[in-house]
């Protein structure tokens, strides 16, 4: 048990609720009684990713938040017993915080790849390359025609550059394309990929995984089992709706701003029709 100040990451249900306590951006929190992770207290996690773990990237919401007072740790969270949420974060904010948090920590490696857990890989020049294949790593790449790529679980990739490209094969991995005509791929499963450039693209193949693409003139598809998308006006949205062995039974296709498809919302197939989730 500590006293002390954190800055932290937490997950929250659509209604910004959690555990069923109402929570609102801006205020402050104060838990009576004793603080112990996994039982009582409020909950964080220290590491951006490690919320996924507890909520998934499609249709949760995500906030910074400062975790002070008596502070008890376990795994991969924390109880503490005072909580303000600071802001909220969508997807892009969680992957750039925890490739922050990890560059912050890893041990420099050789070269663009790290292999090491929580390792970091990063490509600044034009059409570099950025390579983390252990779990809870981060790789980014900033320059034009870059790629990154991310392959161990909860492990994060992002390319800032235009027609850069992020992918994430781990599972609850998450893959952040913010340049124009960039492209971000998860494949793993509960993951994620949001593409936020003009033009871009974001695919997720995995179980349960999420794609959004806000960008002008982008394209979102998920083709795995409960797949779900989103996106804002203009962009493209792609589903695959797959029975319980994994079959495909039907897909959808459709433009956020037609035919009662809303934007900023997520959709998933459910009997041949788009579902708001």
């Amino acid at each position: 048990m500590a006293n002390e100040v954190i800055v932290a990451y937490k997950g929250f249900d659509k209604d910004l609720k959690c555990r069923d306590f109402q929570y609102e951006v801006g205020k402050e929190y104060v838990h009576e009684g004793e603080v112990k992770a996994c039982n009582e207290g409020f909950h964080c996690c220290e590491y951006p990713l490690d919320v996924f773990g507890y909520y998934p990237p499609a249709g949760a919401r995500f906030a910074v938040i400062e975790a002070s007072g008596k502070v008890d740790r376990e795994s991969d969270k924390l109880a503490c017993e005072k909580i303000g949420i600071k802001a909220e974060i969508g997807l892009p904010g969680i992957i750039k915080a925890a490739i922050d948090f990890t560059f912050s920590r890893a041990k420099k490696a050789d070269g663009d790849q790290s292999k090491d857990e929580r390792g970091a890989a990063s490509s600044t020049g034009d059409w570099g390359a950025a390579s983390s294949t252990g779990d809870y790593g981060a790789a980014s790449s900033t320059g034009y025609q870059g790629a990154a790529s991310s392959t161990g679980d909860y492990g994060a990739a992002s390319s800032t550059g235009d027609y850069g490209a992020a992918s994430s094969t781990g599972n609850r991995g998450a893959a952040s394309s913010t340049g124009n005509r960039g492209a971000a791929s998860s494949t793993g499963d509960y993951g994620a990929a949001s593409s936020t450039g003009d033009y871009g693209a974001a695919s997720s193949t995995g179980d349960w995984g999420a794609a959004s693409s806000t960008g002008d003139w982008g394209a979102a598809m998920a083709s795995g089992y409960e797949g779900k998308v989103m996106g804002t006006d203009g962009n493209a949205l792609f589903l695959v709706e797959r029975n319980e062995d994994h079959e495909i039974i039907d897909v959808w296709a459709g433009v956020v701003g037609k035919d009662g498809i809303k934007p900023n919302v997520w959709y998933s197939l459910k009997d041949g029709r788009p579902v708001e989730i």
